[in-house]
């Protein structure tokens, strides 16, 4: 599965809707079974949506190499999640969105840092 499947099936409790989100083609029709099923994500989800993209990014990280390197190419750049449509994930359509994405993947680097010393 992609991130974004595993990320739109962690909304749910219901096997039905998790199962349909697996087998999505793409991650784009698993955010529109996501969508189509609003109703019946968890009640704690808004409570728990940071931690866990947070660790769903941290597989990722820890699973491609490719992806560490281009993390620590990055420096000391902010990160910015450029996505006009989203302003929690990313910077929205005014860029003053929160950028939650871009900050987890800063608190990898920074982590990522201390490991190196």
């Amino acid at each position: 599965m992609t991130a974004e499947q595993v990320y739109q099936a962690s909304k749910f409790t219901d096997p039905l809707v998790i199962g349909q989100i697996k087998e999505a083609k793409s991650a784009h029709d698993a955010f529109k079974i996501a969508r189509a099923n609003e109703n019946k994500v968890r009640s704690e989800w808004l409570d728990i949506r940071i931690s866990v993209m947070e660790k769903i990014v941290r597989t990722k990280f820890e699973q491609h190499p490719y992806v560490q390197k281009k993390l620590r190419e990055t420096g000391n750049k902010e990160i910015i999640e450029d996505s006009w449509r989203d302003s929690f994930w990313g910077w929205g359509p005014n860029k003053d969105g929160e950028n939650q994405l871009g900050k987890i993947w800063m608190k990898l680097r920074e982590e990522q840092k201390m490991e190196m010393i």
